[in-house]
């Protein structure tokens, strides 16, 4: 796949960007090392972030008598970016401690930001719920670029539709739809109401084996859905706009811990899920029915789009790849060479 090539000016501008960017992150940490007095804080231990605020983050201790208690931190700019979940040696102090380390992710979900730069989602996990309902609308190619991001860091996909209670005459037939090609796929599909309670206790027990990020659109009532799994979390709840679309509430991805074990992260409700970091080749791993039919095509080189004797065609024609998913990775191709 060709990558576009910047221009000088576009190349001046983003180093531009990038020194000014250091530039203020050197002055945050001159400020911040200025009220941190070395003789105020404790001994190094270990922790996990909760929840990340610009540059400071909430880290809980998870070692001795102090394991479960939470304190906000500052971290020097060299430590790169941290995220939920991100295990790290810290000391504690007053107001304020320091995240000195960071350990290594066993696992990590990013994206691209608008500016395609990478944004990590979050960190150490093993569970992506990708959550959808009835509205607002769900899209099936938003659903195939969660499952093309969890295959490429080899992280197993749930789909969740949360908001049974709401599915009506416009609605079911897209939601059967949705249940029934996922599920024909392999993918685990779980159906839950916070309403009248559908699925529920299985979906928390569930999660207790597992540490979970929740994705998915905002609107689509992760925070309901967290607030009844976890009563306690008392997170905002937004609604519907009049368009249908969701209303962000949840600003920060927060780490909550459920009694019985298990972990659950709650990111931001995003309305696309940007691919553009990713080869062709990565997306088309993604689309898990499409691998049977790898590397029996007629042409090395073949883009299955056009070559006679593709055999990723030939399954199209026969019916073994659905019209749909086959639109939905075209797309996402499309959208990957656009930007």
């Amino acid at each position: 796949m060709t990558k576009r090539k910047l221009t000088r000016r576009q190349q001046w501008r983003i180093e531009k960007i990038q020194g000014e960017r250091t530039e203020r992150a050197t002055k945050r940490d001159k400020q911040a090392d200025e009220t941190l007095n070395e003789s105020d804080l404790g001994p190094e231990q270990h922790g996990l972030i909760i929840t990340h605020y610009g540059m400071q983050v909430v880290v809980e201790a998870t070692e001795g008598e102090s394991a479960g208690l939470q304190q906000r931190c500052h971290f020097r700019s060299n430590l790169g970016s941290l995220v939920t979940g991100d295990k790290v040696v810290w000391r504690a102090g007053n107001p304020l401690g320091v995240v000195v380390a960071v350990l290594p992710r066993n696992s990590a979900l990013q994206r691209p930001d608008p500016h395609g730069d990478m944004k990590t989602v979050a960190a150490n996990i093993d569970r992506i719920i990708i959550v959808v309902a009835p509205y607002p609308e769900p899209h099936a190619n938003l659903i195939d670029r969660y499952l093309v991001a969890a295959n490429a860091i080899d992280i197993e996909p749930v789909l969740l539709i949360n908001k049974t209670d709401r599915i009506d005459d416009s609605t079911r037939d897209k939601v059967n739809y949705l249940e029934k090609t996922y599920r024909d796929l392999g993918y685990d599909v779980l159906m839950v109401s916070t309403q009248n309670g559908t699925g529920l206790d299985d979906f928390r027990e569930y999660l207790t084996h597992y540490t979970s990020v929740f994705v998915g659109q905002s609107g689509v009532g992760k925070s309901s859905l967290i607030n009844a799994l976890l009563p306690e979390s008392n997170l905002r709840v937004g609604g519907l706009s009049d368009r249908q679309l969701g209303t962000h509430t949840t600003t920060s991805a927060t780490l909550l811990h459920f009694p019985g074990g298990g972990q659950l992260i709650d990111s931001p409700g995003i309305r696309e899920f940007g691919l553009w970091h990713m080869e062709e080749g990565d997306v088309l791993e993604g689309f898990i029915e499409f691998r049977p039919f790898l590397g029996h095509c007629k042409f090395r080189d073949c883009s299955h789009r056009h070559e006679p004797g593709c055999a990723i065609l030939n399954a199209l024609e026969e019916g073994k790849i659905s019209t749909t998913r086959m639109d939905s990775y075209r797309y996402i191709l499309r959208t990957i060479n656009e930007n």
